[in-house]
């Protein structure tokens, strides 16, 4: 059984309620995306799929003063989220909205200098029995093409995306967003374990108009080859993992 709650070193994460729980590579990813400057300057952040506020979370640590935006279309999720947000020390910066990102974009005049996100990115694998886990898994209720255009139409100009997907997936995600004036600027391929295949690849797009001259591409490992955490997850989750 999962447990109910996960600790970190400044914020908890309840996590009862939610369909997706707390996992290594999201907060992995969560703790790569704010270790870049244009996200810890940014005033203002959207969250897409937020789930239990988890990367909203960890962005508000390391950003002092941004505004941050979650949006998630489960209620139960979005409930559990609200909770977490209000038992942090960074309630005031922090906003849920329950709603198909479809929704809120179509609503909403506001736009973001930053976005982040841990997507639905499961197309043909095979449905969960749990129709909440599907929602929060699965990209039936928002396909990538619709994803590509909400993020071009809510990202300010020279503003970035951070997202996170399988690996074998990353080109199709850059084709998508060049379509929408997003470029890829940087790939960072993650591996559990050397000699292992890569498992899932941390991206960041900046709209821009013009293609950037190169694409930075970097790897990861999270476990070193005595199955120990590698000095480089240790570096970027310290400030969040209790036993760092």
């Amino acid at each position: 059984m999962s447990n109910t709650y996960f600790q970190f070193k400044e914020f908890i994460v309840h996590q009862e309620h939610t369909a997706m729980k707390v996992c290594t590579d999201a907060c992995f990813f969560g703790a790569w995306a704010i270790d870049k400057e244009t996200l810890q300057k940014a005033s203002s952040v959207l969250d897409i799929g937020t789930g239990t506020g988890l990367l909203s979370l960890m962005v508000a640590q390391k950003n002092k003063h941004g505004k941050i935006t979650a949006v998630e279309i489960e209620p139960n999720a979005a409930s559990q989220a609200v909770s977490n947000f209000t038992l942090s020390p960074w309630k005031e910066r922090l906003a849920l909205v329950n709603a198909s990102i479809q929704n809120f974009a179509s609503t909403t005049s506001a736009t973001f200098d930053c976005i982040i996100s841990n997507p639905p990115f499961f197309e043909s694998d095979l449905p969960s029995p749990n129709d909440n886990k599907n929602l929060a898994a699965h990209s039936v209720a928002l396909p990538w093409e619709t994803f590509a255009q909400v993020v071009s139409k809510l990202l300010n100009d020279d503003g970035c995306l951070y997202v996170i997907i399988p690996s074998i997936r990353a080109y199709t995600m850059q084709k998508l967003m060049v379509t929408n004036g997003i470029h890829l600027i940087e790939e960072t391929t993650v591996f559990n374990k050397e000699k292992q295949l890569p498992f899932r690849s941390f991206l960041q797009f900046k709209k821009v108009t013009e293609k950037p001259a190169s694409i930075e591409r970097n790897k990861l490992y999270i476990k070193d080859p005595t199955n120990e955490y590698t000095d480089t997850f240790k570096s970027l989750l310290k400030a969040y993992y209790l036993q760092f």
